[in-house]
């Protein structure tokens, strides 16, 4: 069967899906995104990924009126497509819409809604053993908490990484670390997580959010503090998250071992602890 997508308001094969040379997500990268992953059917933590995406429409101003209805066309196209009992992410994509370019917001246009389905499943080597990573300055936007499709610095920087045969790559910022390409970044020092507090330069991650509960429930101390270059190469432990990393150790940083060069037990447990919960 072929691949069946959402293009607004409609159900069509892949190959059939056509947007305007004069979208706005296209000329502009004005629009936004989400990845929810469902895992056998089950979507997890749809609310919070609804909150980060209401929030992101309301940063650009981007109107969209039809967001009770995701949940709905996310569910349909896993059905369609045969994944309703594998783990697969829900990739869902709004622009502003078609216009002629003009450098402000136009009003009255249309959204333009796309999304798609295919398989998420998770990187049991990477779980298991940890993965090399890199840093490199943080050359993004200011704008970092919203989920936005310009990701072209993000993926520059990925690439250094894909380079260099490592996973990832760190970002760091005036000295200090914000996250990585695309996941949230956390570090483990004699028993205690650590990761940057919310704000303007990093992303609101769903994963960072649901570790920090697993540490609240299970007496695990943990600190929202913006931690330095120089102490993330002293970490004991360091934890990649995200929809698509989900909870992965990192167990080398430019090469340099992190602690013991293997994933350490703070990670294992929140490992543990996420994996219930999925």
């Amino acid at each position: 069967m072929n691949e069946v997508v959402y293009l607004n308001g409609d159900f069509i094969d892949k190959s059939e899906a056509k947007i305007s040379a004069n979208d706005r997500g296209f000329i502009f990268a004005d629009g936004v995104y989400e990845v929810v992953k469902y895992y056998n059917g089950k979507a997890f933590r749809y609310d919070d990924h609804l909150a980060r995406l209401r929030r992101s429409l309301a940063e650009l101003d981007i109107k969209f009126d039809a967001i009770e209805n995701i949940a709905r066309i996310f569910e349909a196209l896993l059905e369609i497509n045969n994944l309703s009992d594998k783990h697969a992410g829900l990739y869902l994509q709004i622009s502003r819409g078609e216009h002629k370019r003009v450098h402000h917001f136009p009003e009255n246009i249309e959204p333009t809604v796309y999304v798609f389905a295919y398989q998420m499943p998770s990187f049991t080597n990477n779980l298991e053993n940890g993965i090399k990573t890199i840093t490199h300055d943080d050359i993004r936007w200011q704008r970092c908490d919203i989920k936005s499709v310009s990701l072209l610095p993000n993926t520059m920087l990925f690439n250094k990484a894909v380079q260099k045969d490592a996973d990832e790559c760190i970002l760091i910022r005036d000295g200090y670390i914000t996250e990585a390409t695309h996941s949230s970044v956390l570090g483990v020092k004699n028993g205690t997580v650590i990761t940057r507090p919310l704000s303007n330069l990093i992303l609101p991650g769903i994963t960072r959010k649901v570790i920090l509960e697993i540490c609240a429930a299970n007496g695990i101390p943990f600190e929202e503090r913006a931690f330095s270059a120089i102490e993330l190469f002293d970490m004991d432990e360091l934890i990649i998250a995200g929809t698509g990393s989900e909870v992965t150790p990192a167990v080398s940083v430019n090469e340099l071992p992190v602690g013991n060069g293997k994933p350490g037990e703070i990670t294992r447990l929140i490992q543990k602890k996420f994996f219930e919960l999925v």
